[in-house]
């Protein structure tokens, strides 16, 4: 099979999940319904007279938001996950390794338990608190790591982002205990939530989601050369620690927005990634927009999951890829360890 047809395939694949978590619900809406009630809201025509204005609402102002979010998230963390396991040759890494969902959580914690909101736009607070501190609490690892390792060696870099992440996750818990009527709401963001998006939410993620996919392909000889080692790296020319610094921003800036946004949700960035390098190789010209593309399906499919399964109610679908990524986790992890100790 062409990696040409592998492509197109996963790509109406894609197209796919997004039709059906559009469509799926409560209240199931066809094709035909969807195509005529987009074309009304684009092209101001008439709406057929069998599609009811509370569907036609629905479907334009709740569950295409919330697909098109899930798809955009899933695809950020995705992308992310698969530079950070390339950055630091480990598979089981992403930017929450480096405290990406501690920090953005301290931060929206901070928000919530202060009652702070911005004066000119209130509904990004939390999006901007979460995405400040998510991309704080990331560099000031990098910093320490330099400071401690000026290499900036992996098994640094993993180390302080680790022990940084712990500390916050500490002062974290530590707020939770005084959050009294708001606990319910710091826990619930900490699990991850698609609801209540709007159409200008999309449109800054799907900006900031283009600019990182475009900007990681940019780099994805170097990201090749780096999976063979740093030595091979350095022998190619790579300048190492200029170009770790910039991945990990790029990488830390599509997971920050990504939390500040949705809150935090783990294992897409690991689930993904894997899935494409089985599919496609390592070539990371190919395997960070495939990973987005894996990982926008699959996080549309886990969404439509966590909104259907116990409806009227709705888990978080943090909840819902946590049950599906552990597993999955630890298939990696043993089974890595098994390959090795058989090599």
């Amino acid at each position: 099979m062409s990696r040409r047809f592998k492509i197109i395939c996963s790509i109406a694949a894609g197209i796919l999940c997004l039709l059906l978590g559009m469509c799926a619900g409560s209240v199931p809406i066809g094709l035909g319904d969807t195509a005529a009630i987009v074309s009304s809201k684009l092209f101001s025509n008439a709406l057929p007279e069998h599609i009811p204005p509370i569907t036609a609402s629905i479907l334009w102002n709740l569950r295409m938001p919330r697909a098109v979010m899930a798809f955009l998230v899933g695809a950020a963390l995705a992308a992310s996950g698969a530079t950070m396991q390339s950055v630091l040759r480990n598979p089981l890494a992403s930017s929450y390794t480096l405290g990406v969902s501690s920090g953005a959580s301290l931060a929206v914690g901070l928000t919530i338990l202060t009652g702070f909101t911005l004066p000119v736009l209130p509904g990004y607070t939390l999006p901007l608190s979460g995405f400040l501190g998510g991309l704080g609490t990331v560099f000031l690892a990098m910093g320490l790591a330099g400071r401690f390792d000026h290499h900036l060696e992996n098994t640094t870099i993993i180390l302080v982002g680790m022990v940084l992440s712990l500390m916050v996750n500490a002062i974290f818990t530590l707020l939770t205990a005084y959050a009294g009527d708001k606990l319910h709401q710091l826990i619930f963001w900490q699990m991850g939530s698609f609801s209540g998006q709007s159409w200008s939410n999309c449109g800054l993620m799907l900006a900031v989601v283009c600019f990182g996919v475009l900007a990681l392909m940019r780099y994805g000889r170097e990201m090749d050369l780096m999976t063979f080692g740093e030595a091979q790296a350095l022998s190619a020319g790579v300048e190492l620690k200029r170009v770790k610094w910039i991945l990990i921003a790029l990488s830390s800036l599509l997971t920050g927005t990504a939390v500040a946004f949705v809150g935090v949700i783990g294992f897409v960035d690991l689930i993904a990634p894997h899935i494409v390098r089985r599919v496609f190789g390592s070539n990371h010209r190919v395997v960070v927009p495939m990973s987005a593309l894996f990982g926008g399906g699959f996080m549309v499919v886990a969404d439509l999951v966590a909104r259907t399964i116990v409806s009227p109610q709705e888990l978080p679908v943090g909840a819902v890829t946590a049950l599906i990524g552990a597993p999955f986790f630890i298939w990696v992890y043993f089974g890595r360890r098994r390959r090795e100790r058989y090599a």
